[in-house]
């Protein structure tokens, strides 16, 4: 029995180093990937721009009009000093420069300022290279970080090296626009950061905008040579804008937002400067500069830290206004859109959809029918039915080059497919996704609605010239077999929850046509059938949906149908069509 034991826990320890091993080269293979190092790359080039942008080849100066050291501040080099003075007065090092307790007076900036230089200027070449190294290597860690974080929720912002080269950039331009706004006469540093926080948030998904939030706020305080509390100011003021901040429904909205983050930020200062025993904002901005007593005394400590505190929730409130103005360029930076853009696209006046109801006015309708639907599924399932109503307008565009092949735009004139084969008609049918991308980029539409117009169909079969193609080869008894492949659309299959819940409202809108008697029981079990062979199909397997968030869609589906083709009672003198 326990030779049988130790046999087979000899095996299992021999398995367990195996599939270590095949992790580890699966891994290894992975990051040699070229496209992994071109990403590595380019973290590493933001870095080495970062460095440059924040100064840094050379330690900060970390005092500030109205600090209160909490000790005394010694020299750490000899130095002189002789602004205003008719002699220089020379200070060794370790002799004391500013009493603690104190809050630090203009002249006492000035001193500790020619003490910072004395010490910078004398660094060696070494301790100058081993800091620049150790900032690069935070940088590279923050970077390394945030981006194993985006891995794992939201893997798009990886994936595109367009949007990534966007997001460093503007981690970069957020970084340089907090050093250039950090002076005294300022103190404006969190303006930027609220920007970038407020901008991501919009890009991508909250928890995202937030962790990016926090390491840009860790990489301006060390830039800065702010402490912690001045972190903790600075994770207050983003912090709440960002998670107030869902969707743009109106151009008020990000006001709103910077206002309630103002009031956040107020509170946040007043309790950190009370912890930390210490004042924060612009003191001497509008040359106020007022005497030691005041300064000394706890009513002139209260004053300074209100008044530090609503400058900074100024900052929050400043901020959301300029977001506001800023706006239709993010938009167009990340090409994302916000319910505010999408109400402007999703405009009946549009000039795309304008052509279409001229063109393909059956088409137009079926459009305008597929939107009711899957804007009222995608909100079931907590989707963004806005985006998907807007998508399902634009969807079949490309059906208005040749409108009389499609059934909704015919006639009395007979149906055009009569006269071509199965599979000529079937290039007809699938050509109408390639032609409505044309036109959307024709037309600039974003390319989140495009991406609609290129999934709708999926790789779905065209089952009815597919079917036609099979008769015609069987009654002809050649023997020979028809190829499924050409009768597929050549996708891709749906990538998002939006673009899943248009294929199913399409494909139910149009097919529930086609009923002569629909009624609710045949609506459901249609619905079902179409759901059920798209899953089936493996339709749905790149865009995350749920067996329950499909059963939802249906559901949504059958009742908005229902009540499209609800029985109608018949007055006694109409006369039947």
């Amino acid at each position: 029995m326990s030779a049988g034991t130790s046999v087979r826990s000899r095996a299992a320890r021999v398995a367990t180093v195996a599939a270590s091993r095949r992790r580890l080269d699966e891994r290894w293979l992975r990051i040699r990937r070229r496209d992994v190092w071109n990403r590595l790359g380019l973290c590493l080039a933001a870095a080495l721009v970062l460095w440059a942008v924040s100064g840094g080849w050379s330690r900060p100066f970390p005092y500030r009009s109205g600090y209160i050291p909490p000790r005394d501040v010694v020299a750490r080099e000899a130095f002189g000093f002789k602004n205003g003075l008719p002699a220089e007065k020379l200070y060794e090092a370790g002799d004391t420069i500013v009493d603690g307790g104190k809050p630090l007076t203009p002249r006492d900036l000035q001193i500790l300022y020619a003490e910072h230089q004395t010490h910078v200027l004398r660094a060696s070449w070494p301790d100058r290279l081993f800091y620049s190294l150790a900032r690069i290597g935070v940088f590279l860690a923050l970077f390394g970080l945030c981006g194993y974080y985006v891995y794992f929720h939201d893997r798009p912002l990886l994936s595109d090296f367009r949007r990534l080269i966007r997001l460093l950039a503007v981690v970069v331009a957020t970084v340089g626009a907090a050093v250039l706004v950090s002076r005294d006469a300022w103190r404006a540093e969190c303006v930027p950061l609220v920007l970038f926080g407020m901008t991501l948030a919009i890009v991508s998904r909250r928890e995202v905008a937030l962790v990016f939030s926090l390491a840009v706020a860790l990489i301006i305080a060390l830039s800065l040579g702010q402490g912690l509390h001045e972190l903790m100011v600075l994770t207050a003021a983003v912090a709440g804008p960002v998670i107030m901040l869902d969707r743009v429904r109106s151009r008020t909205k990000l006001i709103y937002v910077g206002l309630y983050g103002a009031a956040i930020m107020f509170v946040a200062v007043v309790g950190i400067g009370l912890l930390a025993d210490q004042t924060f904002g612009a003191m001497y901005a509008a040359g106020w500069s007022p005497g030691e007593e005041e300064l000394t005394a706890q009513a002139g400590f209260a004053t300074k830290l209100m008044s530090g505190a609503a400058w900074h929730a100024g900052c929050v409130i400043l901020a959301g206004f300029i977001m506001t103005g800023l706006l239709p360029f993010t938009e167009r930076l990340f090409d994302v859109q916000t319910d505010i853009s999408l109400l402007e696209l999703g405009d009946a006046a549009h000039p795309l959809l304008q052509e279409l109801a001229q063109r393909a006015p059956g088409t137009y309708n079926h459009s305008i029918n597929v939107a009711a639907l899957a804007e009222t599924a995608a909100d079931r399932i907590g989707a963004n039915g806005l985006l998907v109503r807007v998508g399902a307008y634009f969807h079949d565009i490309g059906k208005m080059l040749k409108p009389l092949y499609f059934v909704e735009n015919q006639g009395r004139d007979g149906n055009q497919h009569d006269t071509l084969l199965p599979a000529m008609s079937t290039l007809v049918i699938i050509a109408h996704v390639k032609d409505g991308i044309d036109l959307g980029r024709q037309y600039h539409l974003p390319q989140s609605i495009i991406a609609f117009i290129d999934q709708h169909h999926g790789t779905t079969l065209v089952e009815y010239f597919y079917r036609q193609a099979e008769r015609q080869v069987a009654e002809a008894q050649q023997g020979g077999k028809v190829e499924e492949a050409s009768f597929r659309y050549p996708g891709p299959k749906p990538q998002t929850k939006e673009s899943a819940v248009l294929m199913l409202a399409d494909a139910a809108e149009s097919a529930c046509r086609t009923l002569v008697e629909p009624t609710p029981a045949r609506i459901e079990g249609l619905v079902h059938e179409i759901a059920m062979k798209r899953l089936l199909d493996g339709q749905f397997e790149n865009c995350g949906i749920t067996l329950q968030e499909l059963n939802v869609i249906e559901e949504s589906l059958v009742k908005s149908l229902t009540a499209v083709y609800h029985g109608r009672i018949k007055y006694p003198d109409q006369q039947t069509a």
